[in-house]
C-alpha cells in the first residue's frame, strides 16, 4: 500500500485498467511551477489539497489563497462520518493507497484581520517601481512618485501607510518650484493623478494592507515542531472583490521572496510553494505591466527554490508567456459547449506529451470527478507522457471549518501576539502635519503681534510715515518743532545733500561694497 510520501516524491494517484499504475510528483521538480485546471466541480480543490499535504509532509512550507473558503479544512482531520468517506475508501483501495486521516499545521492570514492574522507591508517596502506599475502611472507620474520617495528618504520621513504617501505627495507638490531645480519638474496634474489612483486602492481596502507591523516572510517559511511544513492560508473570499489589491499583494509577496532569498540552484526539494486558486482573477483585466512582472518573477524565482502553481478553470486563463513555464500539470475535465470552448480544449490537449493508449483531447472531456490527466517532470526535467489518473483522497477535511475551529487554530498560532495589534509610530504624515501646524501658528502669531505694539511701531510696520503722527489718548502730545524758514530749508545745496547721503552709505556694508567698486575702478584706471 502506498503512503503520502515515497522515496521518489508525493504520491498523487494511480488506478486500474486504463489508468496510470502510480503517479508520483518529484520533489526535485517542485520549483518548476505547475498548473491545475478544470471546470467547476471536477476535483481541482482535492488535487490542490493533496499536493499541499504532500509538500507539508516533506517539510516544505506552503502558501495558498483560499478564494471560496473551502481550503480551511486542511487544518482539521478528515472523518469516517464525512459524506465522501465511502467513495474515498473505494478509491483508495483501487489505487492501492493506505487511507488515514490527520490534520496539518496551518496559519490563517487575512488582509482585513478578521479570519486570520493581519497581513501588512509598508509603502517603503512596496517601493515606487511596483506601486507605479500597479497604479498604471504614466512616465511623468512615475517620475513624480520617485521624487516623493527620494525626498522622503533624504529628509528622514518614513513612508509606512497610505496617509504618509498622500501627505508626502502634497508636500512635494507645494515645494515644486524648489524641488524642480534638483530633481526635475513636478506638475500638480501628475500629483493629482497619483492621488486619484491611490483613492482607488483605498476604496478596495488597501488602507489595512499598508502599515505596521509588516509581515516578515520568514514567519511564513516555518515548520511545525514535528517537522512538517506550515501551510499558510490567506482568506481571500472578500479580497476577490478587490482585484487590484489582490494582485498587489501577490506580486509584492513574490517580489519580496525573490529579493530576500538566496540562490539555491537545483535543490532536492523546494524551499517554499505557492498555490494561487482562481488564477483567472489575477489576470482578468490586468495591465500588461503587471502580467510582465508576474512572468519575470515566475521565470527567475525558480532559482530561489520557490514553486508557483496556478489553479484555474481553463488553461487559456493563464497568459501564454507564463503558461509555457508550467512543467507540472494536472488537467481535470473541460466542457466544450461553444466554438471557443472547443478551441480552448484542443489547445489544452496540444500542451501534453501524447500517450499512444488514448486520445488526449477526448480524455479531457471524459474524465470524471476526482480523475485527471497528469503530466509531471521527470528527474531530467522532461515532461512525462500524459496519463489518466485517479487522484488519491486527502487526509485532511474536505471543505470549510467552523468559526470556533478557526478561532482555536488562530489562538494556538505563534504569530498572534506579533501581528494582531497594529502599530502607528511617528512617520511622514505626523511629521509633516506637525510642521504645517507650527508654520500656521507662527503666521498667526506674526499677524497678532502688531496689535500689541506701540503706536510708533505700528506706524513703522505699516510703512505709513507719510501720514502725520497722532498720539493716543494715554500718551501726552509731543511738542511740535519750530518751523524753519524757507530760506533755511533751502540752505543745503544739492552737493551737500549728496555728500550727506554718501556719508551715510559709507557707514553701511552696502555702502562699503559700492565704494569698493567705485574706487577699484578708479585705481584700475590709474
Amino acid at each position: 500500500m502506498r503512503a503520502v510520501l515515497s522515496e521518489t516524491g508525493i504520491f498523487v494517484g494511480g488506478g486500474g485498467e486504463g489508468y496510470a499504475t502510480a503517479q508520483d510528483f518529484l520533489l526535485k521538480a517542485g520549483n518548476r511551477h505547475g498548473l491545475i485546471a478544470g471546470a467547476t466541480g471536477t476535483g481541482k480543490t482535492v488535487t490542490l489539497q493533496v499536493l499541499a499535504e504532500g509538500f507539508s509532509a516533506a517539510g516544505v512550507p506552503v502558501f495558498m489563497a483560499d478564494v471560496k473558503g473551502d481550503l480551511a479544512g486542511i487544518a482539521a482531520a478528515g472523518s469516517e462520518t464525512a459524506k465522501l468517506h465511502e467513495p474515498f475508501v473505494k478509491r483508495a483501495a483501487t489505487i492501492g493507497y493506505d487511507l488515514s486521516y490527520r490534520a496539518y499545521p496551518v496559519t490563517f492570514w487575512d488582509m482585513f484581520g478578521t479570519q486570520g492574522h493581519p497581513v501588512r507591508t509598508t509603502v517603503s517596502e512596496m517601493g515606487p517601481l511596483l506601486l507605479a506599475r500597479l497604479l498604471e502611472l504614466s512616465e511623468a507620474q512615475e517620475g513624480a512618485l520617485n521624487i516623493a520617495f527620494h525626498l522622503a528618504d533624504a529628509e528622514g520621513l518614513a513612508l509606512l501607510d497610505l496617509a504618509d504617501l498622500r501627505a508626502m505627495l502634497v508636500h512635494v507638490g507645494e515645494r515644486a518650484d524648489e524641488v524642480k531645480l534638483r530633481y526635475g519638474n513636478i506638475s500638480s496634474e501628475s500629483v493629482g493623478a497619483i492621488q486619484r489612483q491611490l483613492l482607488i486602492l483605498e476604496n478596495q481596502g488597501a488602507t489595512a494592507f499598508f502599515g505596521e507591523p509588516a509581515l516578515a516572510l520568514s514567519d511564513m517559511m516555518t515548520v511545525a515542531p514535528d517537522g512538517r511544513g506550515r501551510i499558510n492560508i490567506l482568506a481571500a473570499d472578500k479580497l476577490m472583490a478587490s482585484p487590484r489589491l489582490y494582485a498587489t499583494f501577490l506580486l509584492w509577496l513574490l517580489s519580496e521572496l525573490f529579493e530576500e532569498l538566496p540562490e539555491v540552484g537545483d535543490p532536492d526539494r523546494p524551499k517554499f510553494v505557492f498555490f494561487f486558486d482562481e488564477a483567472h482573477l489575477l489576470f482578468d483585466d490586468a495591465p500588461k505591466a503587471l502580467v510582465d512582472k508576474v512572468e519575470q518573477v515566475a521565470r527567475l524565482i525558480r532559482s530561489k527554490g520557490v514553486g508557483i502553481y496556478f489553479i484555474t478553470q481553463n488553461p487559456a486563463d493563464v497568459p501564454e508567456e507564463i503558461l509555457g513555464q508550467l512543467g507540472n500539470r494536472v488537467q481535470h475535465a473541460l466542457r466544450a459547449f461553444t466554438a471557443k470552448d472547443q478551441k480552448d480544449l484542443k489547445r489544452a490537449a496540444e500542451n501534453y506529451r501524447p500517450n499512444p493508449r488514448f486520445d488526449t483531447e477526448t480524455a479531457i472531456k471524459e474524465v470524471g470527478t476526482g480523475e485527471a490527466l497528469t503530466s509531471f517532470l521527470d528527474a531530467k526535467g522532461v515532461p512525462g507522457v500524459v496519463e489518466r489518473t485517479l487522484v488519491r483522497p486527502p487526509q485532511s477535511r474536505l471543505g470549510p471549518i467552523t468559526a470556533e475551529e478557526r478561532r482555536a487554530v488562530m489562538a494556538s498560532s505563534p504569530f498572534g501576539t506579533k501581528y494582531d495589534t497594529p502599530v502607528d509610530r511617528q512617520s511622514a504624515f505626523e511629521l509633516l502635519t506637525a510642521k504645517a501646524e507650527k508654520a500656521a501658528s507662527e503666521a498667526a502669531a506674526a499677524e497678532a503681534a502688531p496689535a500689541t505694539a506701540g503706536p510708533a511701531t505700528l506706524e513703522f510696520n505699516r510703512a505709513r510715515r507719510y501720514e502725520p503722527y497722532k498720539p493716543s489718548a494715554a500718551e501726552p502730545e509731543r511738542p511740535k518743532p519750530a518751523r524753519a524758514s524757507s530760506a533755511a530749508s533751502r540752505s543745503d545745496s544739492i552737493a551737500e545733500v549728496f555728500g550727506k547721503s554718501l556719508a551715510r552709505q559709507l557707514g553701511s556694508k552696502a555702502g562699503q561694497q559700492i565704494v569698493r567698486g567705485v574706487l577699484g575702478s578708479l585705481f584700475k584706471a590709474r
